[in-house]
């Protein structure tokens, strides 16, 4: 995972005991279930034809990881948009 230098420096402040916590109201708690559901919710069905070979090397990958092949493919995409997978 990337690490912005905003990012760093809060975490930093953090470990050096520089920042104060407190307890969020109950308005800031519900807007945050609201984010982190919207963030997590997967709401788009796609249909991919693939080669027969990279269908049955994906799903060989998924296996030994122990996760779906769906799951798989949706985390491999999302690395790519991300940024996090990149061509050769």
């Amino acid at each position: 995972m990337k690490i912005i230098n905003e990012e760093k420096s809060i975490l930093d402040a953090y470990e050096k005991g520089k920042l104060k916590t407190r307890t969020p109201s109950k308005h800031e708690i519900t807007e945050i279930k609201a984010a982190a559901r919207n963030t997590t919710r997967k709401d788009k069905r796609i249909t991919i034809r693939l080669y027969d070979h990279d269908f049955k090397g994906i799903q060989k990958k998924a296996m030994e990881k122990g996760i779906p092949y769906q799951t798989l493919i949706s985390g491999m995409i999302h690395r790519y948009v991300e940024g996090d997978l990149t061509e050769k």
